[in-house]
């Protein structure tokens, strides 16, 4: 019997030992896999970013000399047009009491001979109403349509849409400077390009008194700009800019229109149309001049709509992109995905580095410091070039915008941040929403004046 059990425990010993050196094994193959997951994590987060800015560079100096750098320089002269069919300028309203009237003063003086103005004032609580009704009986010019509720932005220019007369439609926002030469300069994309769906103008900053406002004035140039211009080179377009477009009425009449349940309208309509297989095209001599965010609570609220929005966009699509004649909307796509994918690294990177500073992790997670090495001064040096590219770009249509360039060196320590947090918060909040839920106004941040 002693034999027996003496026998029966030398097993023993050996099989924990060999357990012991299997576990010990796994720990450091899966410490081991773990450590080069997070080289590879680290790797994406330095080099996407990288890849991008050079593709978008790439794609704007392509659409400069081959669309732009033998146009009219003066955006203030377009050219004459064969033809100038009628249009309809569609300004949905909410709560913009302090704004429309000069938003429809500027449309009064409007560079173009047969158009008409529809103000869709959506259940405003304010005095914007009154001020329409008394611009209309001063201008014929002007029809006002009035919704007695908060029905949501996409109601508001589907109403205007369905009671305009024209087939070409302009639509602005209720706060917004529409350029005078601007619907020339859109409708001669219309004329030339029958399957010409859309055309998005060239959004310009109003409100530039804080760090947040100069920043954002430099971005839409070194950024929207410079993405809008590589998107139509590359082939289709993630947005129009929905504080000005212009639309063919007869294509969303094929698409049925704007959303209702999106929360952003323009990134909807915008897929609808291209998956139809229409045209967007990009005008940047299309200038309106717009109110941005001034606070960092106002700021993060529209980039967590426009992130919600374009994931929504994306979920609700997914599967009419699985064919093979959207494959033209694929490159839009994976890039979409790609940056959400590229915003958990950085969440996951962030709170690893955080974390270290509170308790001991293991070396395999451990991200000692965020400091630049050489290769954050390349990526550092590539942001600088892509922005001076863009301000230089831009100064067609803006004059002293390269003044913005001191201010751009702070854009991606405050809004790489934001929209990296945004595109995570977004894309939970999209897969949370309720099917069918109507997208209503909320009036945001307009800056401050």
């Amino acid at each position: 019997m002693s034999e027996l059990m003496t026998q029966f425990l030398n097993n023993l010993h050996l099989s924990l030992a060999v357990a012991g050196r299997t576990a010990a094994e796994l720990w450091r193959d899966s410490a081991d896999l773990i450590s080069r997951l997070l080289d590879i994590l680290l790797e994406f987060a330095f080099y996407y970013p990288l890849l991008m800015a050079y593709l978008w560079m790439i794609g704007a100096f392509i659409y400069y000399f081959h669309w732009e750098k033998n146009r009219n320089f003066d955006h203030n002269h377009p050219q004459e047009l064969s033809s100038y069919p009628p249009i309809s300028i569609i300004v949905p309203c909410h709560n913009e009491g302090r704004d429309v009237e000069e938003t429809i003063e500027y449309l009064l003086e409007l560079q173009y001979p047969d158009y008409e103005i529809i103000a869709v004032n959506d259940g405003s609580e304010d005095d914007t109403l009154a001020i329409l009704l008394a611009m209309a009986a001063q201008h014929p010019q002007l029809r006002v349509i009035n919704l007695e509720q908060n029905q949501g932005k996409a109601v508001a220019l589907n109403t205007g849409a369905l009671f305009s007369s024209n087939e070409f439609l302009i639509c602005i926002d209720g706060d917004a400077l529409l350029a005078p030469h601007a619907a020339s300069w859109i409708m001669q994309h219309f004329l030339s390009g029958p399957r010409v769906a859309a055309v998005t103008g060239n959004p310009r900053i109003r409100t530039r008194s804080t760090l947040l406002g100069k920043i954002q004035v430099g971005e839409f140039s070194a950024i929207v700009g410079l993405i809008k211009r590589a998107q139509r080179v590359y082939g289709r377009v993630f947005t129009v800019s929905g504080v000005v477009a212009g639309f063919r009425k007869s294509a969303l009449h094929r698409v049925g229109y704007w959303s209702n349940d999106m929360v952003t309208d323009d990134i909807d309509i915008s897929w609808k149309l291209q998956l139809d297989h229409w045209d967007i095209r990009f005008e940047p001599n299309a200038l309106c001049w717009i109110l941005m965010p001034e606070t960092l609570h106002g700021l993060w609220r529209q980039r967590l709509r426009w992130a919600q929005g374009g994931a929504e966009v994306l979920l609700r699509y997914s599967k009419r992109l699985g064919l093979w004649r959207s494959r033209r909307m694929w490159g839009v796509y994976v890039e979409y995905l790609t940056s959400v994918f590229w915003s958990y690294t950085m969440i996951l990177i962030l709170t690893l580095w955080s974390l270290g500073w509170f308790v001991d992790l293991p070396e395999e997670v451990s991200i000692p410091t965020l400091i630049p090495s050489w290769g954050g001064v390349i990526l550092g040096m590539t942001c600088l070039l892509q922005f001076a590219v863009s301000l230089i770009i831009d100064t067609r249509y803006e004059k002293g915008i390269t003044k913005t360039y001191y201010w751009m060196i702070w854009y991606p320590l405050i809004y790489w941040l934001i929209n990296v947090l945004t595109t995570a918060a977004g894309l939970i909040k999209a897969l949370n929403k309720k099917r069918n839920t109507r997208a209503v106004w909320v009036s945001p941040d307009r800056g401050i004046r």
